[in-house]
């Protein structure tokens, strides 16, 4: 797979990659890690067109997920900091209007790392993790971390999210991957305690949690790369660690089938997606070669397609447009925020 590259601005720390569609206009958003920093919103043909949907009053974007049926709307986590105890991350509500963008906060969840919006049922839900329950300090993990639901209103300038905790005892609580299992969307969580997958209510039923599989879990992304009609499992392991696997679901047992060769460090974001209607696995590493990379599945072997080196990706998000296919890296080792077109084999 080959991308051609445009580096679309200086963000330092540039920690956040997402889009949202709006009519037939996309947005590539990117924000920084840092507090007191702003958050952007690239569109136009070329990306070209720059606009801001926070000033610097707010920092520590650890993620942006639009709603699929609200039109322009969007919730994010705002001032994520490790170092900082007692916590203020919090979720935030944003929307586009005919004056530009607004944001305001919803709810503070201390330590509020992960998060999705499920539409289902004609109800919005947000499910929250928590990287930890509380820290006395960076290095401190002797407090676990938990899972929230809770239904959004249709109101949010009026209503509130009442959230309900349902899951507790993951440490490191930090991978995160929607899905789909037995034709209903989910998510799996990822932690020091595995794997968990998460199905939302349906048909009056109540949310599910159960665990799929054990291992001291980073983050986790699927995609049928073998085209076999049952998704792959990527993984990072450890915590922020260094190896990235992928294992087969063989009659309901995931079994390792590759590991990255590369010497890797901290790597640490895993997308699953298609590239010219081909499978594949997005990988980012922060240290070491800090490469962003393709894992297809080629002549029954995985393939691993050095996209570039040097960048340190943070989080990655990939956009299908109007026929165009993207790569959204924020490059957090270079500070900068990036985009790579698909241009074919």
């Amino acid at each position: 797979m080959k991308f051609e590259k445009k580096k679309l601005d200086e963000i330092v720390r540039c920690y956040c990659a997402s889009h949202i569609e709006i009519d037939d206009d996309v947005y590539a958003l990117f924000a920084s890690e840092n507090p007191d920093s702003e958050c952007f919103a690239y569109t136009g043909e070329n990306f070209d067109k720059k606009e801001t949907l926070w000033n610097g009053d707010r920092g520590g974007c650890m993620s942006i997920i639009p709603f699929e049926t609200r039109k322009g709307e969007f919730l994010a986590v705002n001032e994520f900091y490790l170092k900082i105890s007692p916590s203020y991350s919090k979720l935030v509500w944003g929307k586009k209007t005919n004056d530009g963008w607004e944001v305001k906060d919803v709810f503070n969840l201390p330590y509020l790392h992960r998060f999705d919006i499920y539409h289902v049922d004609d109800k919005d839900y947000v499910v929250c993790a928590t990287i930890a329950r509380d820290k006395r300090n960076k290095e401190d993990w002797t407090r676990p971390g938990q899972i929230y639901v809770g239904e959004v209103p249709a109101d949010l300038d009026n209503d509130n999210v009442v959230l309900r905790q349902i899951g507790d005892g993951y440490y490191h609580n930090h991978g995160y991957s929607r899905s789909t299992y037995e034709g209903k969307v989910c998510g799996y969580f990822a932690s020091d305690q595995g794997v968990v997958r998460l199905t939302p209510p349906c048909n009056g039923e109540d949310w599910k949690l159960e665990k799929v599989m054990d291992g001291r879990i980073s983050e986790i992304a699927f995609s049928d790369l073998d085209n076999d009609g049952v998704d792959e499992m990527v993984t990072i392991e450890p915590f922020h660690g260094n190896t990235i696997k992928v294992y087969k679901n063989e009659d309901g047992t995931y079994k390792e089938v590759y590991k990255y060769p590369n010497e890797i460090d901290f790597a640490h974001a895993l997308v699953g997606s298609s590239f010219g209607g081909k499978n594949c696995f997005v990988c980012g590493v922060r240290r070491v070669d800090a490469e962003l990379f393709v894992i297809t599945y080629e002549n029954g072997e995985y393939v691993p397609t050095i996209v570039e080196s040097g960048v340190g990706p943070a989080n990655i998000d990939v956009i299908h447009h109007n026929g165009k296919e993207y790569i959204l890296s924020a490059n957090h080792t270079l500070n900068e925020a990036a985009i790579y077109e698909y241009v074919g084999e």
